[in-house]
């Protein structure tokens, strides 16, 4: 596919994904996340030369432009949407397929300093929700999906829906997991101050049959 085709393409998915965008001027000229993926390209057809140096300045360039970290080294697939996508990072051993969909602060990172294939493998029409955390050599299956503000350290099967902290599956193959409320999301430090104040209320009973043990002895 020619370059110019390419990037049509590129502007298509943005008009079947979000219905704010009207034209093809204004999606060229003012979609983040379509410049980020273009310059990508040029960074990656560099970091593959092994003009390592020259394929970071470029990635560098994008950040400062578009606020999305894509490293040179990733491997990306046809029609990747990046919505809005201010804080997205991708590291350099990632590898994302086609039609996949990003939403803005997500983070496809590692988990330290470990080296080979750290990065996650995400797969065909998936989809990665605002702010969630997809950390270190995993898979994410086909057509998946992963709510906004998880992190996710565990692979995710195709066609499932993973949410929370750390992610879990709610949904797979169609059939509901456990039932999805977003109010209801895990929450360790609500649950860590819950079992704190619970220390807190039987010490505190503990110290009630002191005192009255106390009274009596000195009663007697």
């Amino acid at each position: 596919m020619g370059i110019f085709k390419r990037m049509k393409e590129d502007m298509d998915v943005v008009f079947e994904q979000d219905p704010a965008a009207r034209t093809y001027f204004e999606v060229f000229l003012t979609y983040s996340g379509l410049h980020a993926v273009w310059f990508h390209r040029i960074a990656h057809a560099f970091y593959n030369k092994r003009l390592f140096f020259l394929a970071r300045v470029i990635s560098q360039v994008s950040r400062f432009f578009t606020g999305i970290e894509i490293h040179p080294g990733a491997k990306i697939g046809r029609r990747l949407f990046i919505d809005h996508g201010m804080g997205v990072v991708i590291g350099e051993t990632c590898e994302i397929g086609d039609n996949v969909t990003i939403y803005q602060g997500v983070t496809l990172g590692g988990t330290g300093k470990e080296k080979g294939k750290r990065h996650p493998t995400v797969k065909d029409n998936a989809l990665i929700s605002t702010g969630a955390k997809v950390l270190g050599s995993i898979t994410i299956g086909e057509n998946a999906k992963v709510g906004g503000g998880s992190v996710v350290l565990k692979d995710v099967p195709a066609n499932s829906t993973v949410v929370g902290i750390p992610g879990k599956v709610i949904v797979q193959d169609g059939v509901r997991v456990k039932d999805l409320d977003h109010h209801k999301l895990p929450d360790p430090v609500a649950d860590k101050m819950k079992e704190m104040q619970e220390q807190i209320d039987a010490l505190q009973a503990e110290l009630v049959k002191l005192k009255e043990r106390s009274q009596l002895q000195n009663v007697d």
